[in-house]
């Protein structure tokens, strides 16, 4: 028997011809020894003596992991900290990964990939509830300074993820969905299946992604700096997410001035937070001009203008939209639209519309949520406010609202049918999941002897399967169900008419294109209003006017955009003078 930080040397089994597996009891840890046969010692008491010699060497007991964890098929991660690992700040710890070109990876191999310090901390909302957490972690040097690598083969960067799927009995997820994505020739988080140790703790299959930042491997945007405050500097690069706000956490956010459909109470807005650039790097002119540049859109868009001059399109990449909704209505995910939904903008002269993504976080896609008809195979997800109008986060009214326009539902309708014969095939996607769950036929084994929640309700579960083999069963035909309904849905999808059951105070601009000035028709007496160029320069403002008043009229020939604000409502709208 021996005592020591670690535990109590219990037990010691012959498990093979050539491994020995050793219990430490109070620690509920096993670690397999390949190194030593029955043939090279003469008795129990000289194994004994050569396991414990290397029970005391740290790189040992960093090296074999929980539940007998020696080789995998999947890249190997191995972190070491002597820091607890929190939500924030990131701690210090070490990183080792081994990934063989054979696919065979040994615990005990020499690192040959990324071997350097990291800082790690938990991420995450409603997933930090889980035991198997998700990790947010940074490439440091020694002194805690970030640095570039291209981990896994990935391109170089600092910032990364281990996701570690939970409540997914799939583990494939959102490793799907990007895939998916990816195959739209857009950019989203890059994804590589491993299986990681914690400070010798084997915690199971985690998905390495990318982190969604400003990178010209990733959101490919200008980089905005603090300076860059008028003309086309200041039209980019930014990152936009719809997303819930932490309580204490810093943001730069506004509301949308217009109400979501369906919503039940005042409280139920739609917000929208600068991801980038940082809230303590976004100047007040940054700031005015996104804010600005988002309710010129939503104005346009609400307003039904769909005219090649001055319509919505003017503001959005229209095929980014398209796509993003066909991934999201392909996965049926609770959470699409109105929850980690990325957007970005690039400079106006790089063709700097607003376009929508990467896509990120669906755990919950595929049929894996028992609420808001989250589990059903029909329906568009883009109508969660009328499945669930009590929900505090709503969908922004755009989805339905571009169904309005006869253009886009054709744009849609070619779209769909273009992935539907290529990469979103049934054959393709069948492969897709047939490759993945093959990779983790021996590792999904292991994750689930670690976490041991097949058979077992994790919030939000649909279906509960009593293998790994029924979950992915289960996904598998859930998606052949939704791609047969897509199909004909789509089919069928035509132009259509939507009554909001809240309308907003409207606000109108007239003549518009004009030649000479504009006049503003609003239900108030009187409102303010600012004219911007395009580059984001303030060209023309009063306050307390009324809709007598002629505006713009020394404006040179052009478009510019127009920000109205009365005591009701604040509204956005491009105006051409020609």
């Amino acid at each position: 028997m021996l005592n020591g930080q670690s535990g109590v040397l219990h037990d010691l089994a012959l498990s093979s011809a050539k491994h020995f597996t050793v219990l430490f009891n109070n620690t509920n840890r096993y670690f397999s020894v390949p190194t030593f046969t029955l043939s090279s010692c003469h008795n129990l008491k000289m194994m004994k003596t050569l396991l414990l010699s290397i029970f005391f060497s740290h790189a040992a007991i960093g090296a074999f992991a929980q539940f007998n964890f020696t080789d995998s098929n999947l890249p190997i991660i191995l972190i070491d900290t002597d820091n607890e690992i929190v939500n924030e700040p990131k701690v210090m710890a070490t990183m080792k990964i081994i990934n063989n070109v054979s696919g065979n990876n040994q615990i005990t191999d020499v690192p040959n990939d990324y071997n350097g310090f990291i800082g790690i901390e938990f991420r995450g909302q409603s997933s930090q509830s889980f035991d198997k957490k998700n990790f947010g972690i940074e490439l440091w040097d020694e002194a805690g300074e970030d640095i570039k690598f291209p981990v896994l083969g990935l391109p170089e960067e600092e910032d990364w993820i281990l996701h570690g799927p939970y409540s997914d009995k799939s583990l494939i997820r959102n490793y799907l969905t990007f895939n998916l994505w990816a195959k739209t020739g857009r950019y989203g988080s890059r994804t590589v299946l491993t299986e990681v140790v914690i400070n010798g703790d084997y915690h199971g299959v985690y998905v390495l992604m990318e982190k969604i930042k400003r990178d010209g491997d990733r959101v490919d945007i200008s980089k905005l700096e603090e300076d860059e405050n008028d003309g086309d500097d200041l039209t980019g690069g930014y990152i936009v997410k719809l997303d819930k706000i932490n309580e204490g956490e810093l943001v730069k956010s506004w509301e949308s001035a217009y109400a979501p459909p369906f919503r039940q109470e005042n409280f139920q807005t739609v917000n929208f937070l600068v991801d980038y650039p940082k809230p303590e790097d976004l100047t007040d002119a940054q700031f005015t001009y996104i804010k600005t540049y988002f309710s010129a859109f939503e104005q346009a868009l609400y307003t039904k203008d769909f005219s090649d001059e001055t319509g919505y399109q003017n503001y959005i990449d229209v095929a980014s939209f398209i796509d993003y909704a066909l991934l999201c209505e392909l996965n049926r995910n609770v959470d699409s639209y109105r929850l980690s939904t990325f957007l970005f903008k690039d400079k106006d002269s790089d063709d700097g519309k607003l376009t929508m993504g990467p896509p990120w976080d669906y755990n919950l896609a595929f049929g894996n949520a028992d609420y808001c008809n989250g589990g059903t195979t029909t329906g568009w997800a883009w109508d969660f406010n009328e499945a669930c109008p009590w929900d505090y986060w709503l969908n922004p009214f755009w989805w339905n609202f571009f169904l309005q326009d006869p253009e886009y539902v054709s744009l849609m309708k070619s779209r769909w049918t273009e992935l539907r014969n290529g990469d979103w095939s049934d054959e393709a996607i069948a492969s897709l999941i047939d490759n993945a769950t093959r990779k983790l036929s021996e590792p999904a084994a292991r994750n689930f002897e670690r976490w041991p929640v097949i058979g077992t309700y994790v919030w939000p579960n649909n279906y509960v399967g009593s293998s790994y083999g029924d979950e992915i069963n289960y996904l598998s035909t859930w998606l052949k169900n939704r791609l047969v309904w897509m199909d004909q849905a789509i089919a069928d999808l035509e132009v259509q008419e939507i009554v909001l059951s809240e309308e907003i105070n409207q606000l109108s601009v007239f003549p518009n294109p004009t030649t000479n000035s504009w006049h503003i028709q609003s239900t108030e007496n009187q409102f303010d209003y600012t004219i911007y160029s395009l580059d984001g320069r303030i060209v023309e403002e009063a306050e307390g006017i009324d809709h007598n008043t002629a505006i713009g009229s020394t404006l040179k020939s052009g478009k510019y955009l127009l920000r109205i604000i009365n005591k009701s409502n604040t509204a956005s709208q491009l105006i051409i003078k020609n």
